[in-house]
């Protein structure tokens, strides 16, 4: 088969890769149907993420259908037709009990990252039982790779950790597909302002189709100066991080109000500085986290009844052997307008 592989920091190629097999009796193979490029795929590609070896098969995200399950798998079988959590869980470690699927004992965050990943013609999907859940008949799958990670991760890391309530005020700063994602899914708690932060105007204005109250354009380096403008000088409830670099996080600190919430999204390769000086006193909640997907049935079905609506965030679509070519487009979002790439079996 043919797959996306990292060779250390800055390099990828397309090349032939074996054919993954079972190889645990809860294993699953399946055969990639749609998948999509990550803003963490490019962190790794940065070297942000050490842990991920010359050879990876990268991705942990997509659709497809099983061709082959392990004797202990019972929920699947082969042809079902399956979307991919970025998650992978047992499902009876301490940490799963607890819903803390990222924290797994034998799974986490491991696809495209301690294991091969999804962007390639197959993939083997541990704990297929938990990891794995079925595609409604009829049900849009470009959509539904969507739920794969960056849904419930804008949603459980973003608006969860965020404690995100009726009448807030509320700051993503981040307008790529995980800032968006957080966008769609704090509109579930009727904030009353929903403010984005961006350099890119593009991004921006879908934002703004995509019920954002406010926009800020950052690039004049006054985002703080506008939010507080706009909230009376009192900053917000709710201040979503989902960059992943130092400025970003900065700008979080100085607009969170007295008692709000700081919810870090982004992947952060470089240390931040934490103002506890000024932050001590404000009462102020600083939360990190990866996303567990333990709200993906519902997410799921919210897709489906039509009540969210990721299809918006799609704006590219390639083939799975233009992979190169997509993460060309995705690693250059700004210039040619990109959010989420879907990537279909040719």
């Amino acid at each position: 088969m043919n797959a996306l592989v990292y060779h250390g920091p800055g390099k990828r190629s397309w090349e032939a890769k074996p054919k993954p097999i079972v190889q645990k009796p809860t294993d699953a193979v399946v055969r990639i149907e749609k998948t999509t490029i990550c803003g963490t795929d490019l962190h790794i590609l940065k070297g942000d993420v050490p842990a991920v070896t010359d050879g990876r098969i990268l991705g942990h995200e997509g659709v497809g259908v099983v061709e082959e399950v392990g004797a202990g798998v019972s929920n699947f079988e082969k042809g079902d037709r399956v979307l991919i959590s970025c998650i992978t869980s047992c499902g009876k470690c301490d940490a799963c009990k607890k819903g803390m699927y990222s924290h797994c004992a034998d799974g986490g965050w491991i696809l495209g990252h301690l294991i091969d990943g999804t962007q390639a013609e197959y993939v083997r999907i541990p704990h297929a039982d938990n990891s794995l859940h079925h595609v409604p008949k009829g049900a849009d799958e470009d959509a539904l790779v969507m739920l794969s990670d960056i849904l419930p991760t804008g949603f459980e890391v973003g608006v969860l950790n965020g404690k995100v309530k009726p009448g807030d005020t509320v700051a993503i700063v981040g307008g790529g597909p995980v800032g968006l994602a957080a966008l769609l899914t704090a509109q579930f708690y009727s904030p009353a302002e929903l403010i984005m932060i961006d350099l890119d105007d593009n991004r921006l204005a879908v934002a703004k189709k995509l019920g954002a109250t406010q926009c800020v354009n950052s690039g004049d380096g006054k985002a703080v100066e506008k939010v507080m403008a706009l909230t009376g000088g009192k900053g917000v409830d709710v201040a979503i991080e989902a960059v992943g670099i130092p400025a970003t996080f900065d700008v979080c600190q100085d607009i969170v109000a007295a008692g709000g919430h700081l919810a870090n999204v982004g992947v952060h390769g470089k240390p931040v500085s934490l103002k506890l000086e000024k932050l001590w006193i404000h009462n102020v909640t600083i939360t990190t986290g990866l996303v567990d997907t333990n709200t993906t049935p519902m997410l799921l079905k919210t897709v489906v009844a039509g009540r969210l609506q990721p299809r918006q965030l799609i704006t590219h679509d390639f083939r799975l052997d233009d992979l190169m070519k997509a993460y060309d487009t995705f690693a250059n979002a700004a210039k040619e307008k990109a959010l989420k790439v879907i990537i279909r079996r040719g």
